[in-house]
């Protein structure tokens, strides 16, 4: 009986482990899980920077998920490891995950600087639309939200402002604002391009040549011959 109890009790401690085991396995094979920012505070003291609503100081851990808050005297950097970083400047919210891949931020005001390197992918989204980078090359832009309005400005390599059906591709020492068109740079959606159909064309020539001929009525006699007094002589070889 001694020995049946044993036997079953070392068959539920390896059944446990077992368990443990695959939960282990599963909660470290989750996206994001086990990454993690370290953040730097610069301003003020004592600062008014919040993480999950709570007061926050230099050193502090931040995981994927984190709501980052930066009062008006102070300034904060998640340095991401191998992602990069990104920068919060005075009075900015927004929410930080991100993967092995990349980060993604979803920024309600302030000014953020995002910094990637090759291969990193980063987007900030915004009430406007959102800000792309381009993973093929490393990164450096802001997202400010100061004034109300998604404003874009590319200090290294390239990102898209997407918003409203436009993209804005915004080189490096360039900056775009959401629902303005780029200076010098090519823009893609339904809102850049318009056309004149084959119909519109010959109704817009047609309200010229008519415009052109009332005009010549209007200084002329309906004889040819000028309101003036002179006469208009039509060449048959003009």
């Amino acid at each position: 009986m001694i020995s049946r109890a044993w036997s079953r009790k070392s068959i539920a401690i390896c059944l446990s482990v077992a368990v443990l085991s695959v939960y282990s396995m599963v909660v470290l094979a989750a996206p994001g899980q086990g990454l993690s920012g370290e953040l730097s505070i610069s301003g003020a003291t004592p600062s008014q920077v919040t993480v999950n609503s709570q007061l926050a100081n230099s050193g502090l851990t931040v995981l994927s998920g984190s709501a980052i808050t930066t009062g008006p005297e102070n300034s904060a950097v998640v340095s991401l490891g191998k992602l990069g970083r990104i920068e919060l400047a005075p009075g900015t919210n927004l929410s930080l995950s991100f993967t092995e891949t990349g980060l993604n931020a979803q920024l309600t005001s302030g000014n953020v600087t995002v910094s990637t390197a090759k291969g990193i992918s980063a987007v900030v989204t915004t009430k406007d639309g959102s800000v792309v980078g381009d993973s093929a090359q490393a990164n450096v832009f802001s997202v400010d939200m100061s004034a109300g309005n998604t404003v874009l400005n590319t200090q290294t390599g390239l990102a898209t402002l997407r918003g409203s059906g436009v993209d804005q591709k915004v080189a490096a020492g360039n900056s775009a604002m959401a629902g303005m068109p780029t200076p010098g740079m090519p823009n893609t959606g339904t809102n850049t391009t318009h056309k004149i159909s084959g119909g519109a064309l010959a109704a817009l020539l047609g309200v010229v040549g008519g415009a052109i001929v009332i005009a010549i009525i209007a200084t002329t006699n309906g004889d040819g011959s000028s309101i003036g007094g002179g006469t208009i002589i039509v060449s048959p070889t003009k």
